[in-house]
């Protein structure tokens, strides 16, 4: 079963994503807002796939706060991390945004909250899930 790391801290979304993700998806989920925690699961290969929320309030990575711009770029520069596919989450979905944020992420896609088509939201993830072979 794959798995899903949701990195957010609106718990509430946290728990909408997990749901959907399971019941639709049939994911193995995963959440935490925790960076260390984010890069452990990351290098350890226990995820097959991020969705990373691009405003997290209160992520500190070695005394600096950081957002899920700054977190995606870490896991893309680093050897271990950098083929596992992160999808950013925002509200902040102004025209320009998605293509910005992607530019400076380096992330392989980006999902709008609130997410209203729940069933597109898993075929997108989907999509972007490596393929066992």
């Amino acid at each position: 079963m794959k798995t899903v790391l949701i990195v957010e801290d609106d718990p509430i979304n946290a728990r909408v994503f997990s749901k959907i993700l399971s019941k639709r998806g049939g994911l193995n989920v995963k959440h935490t807002e925790d960076v260390e925690e984010v890069m452990q699961i990351a290098q350890a290969g226990e995820a097959d796939i991020i969705l990373m929320d691009v405003s997290l309030a209160h992520s500190v990575y070695q005394g600096k706060s950081v957002d899920g711009i700054k977190i995606t770029q870490m896991l893309k520069a680093d050897a271990e991390t950098s083929q596992l596919p992160i999808i950013l989450v925002t509200a902040h979905a102004m025209e320009g945004d998605r293509e910005n944020f992607l530019k400076q992420s380096g992330a392989d896609d980006y999902i709008s909250k609130p997410v209203v088509d729940h069933q597109k939201f898993v075929d997108q993830i989907m999509a972007l899930l490596p393929q066992d072979n």
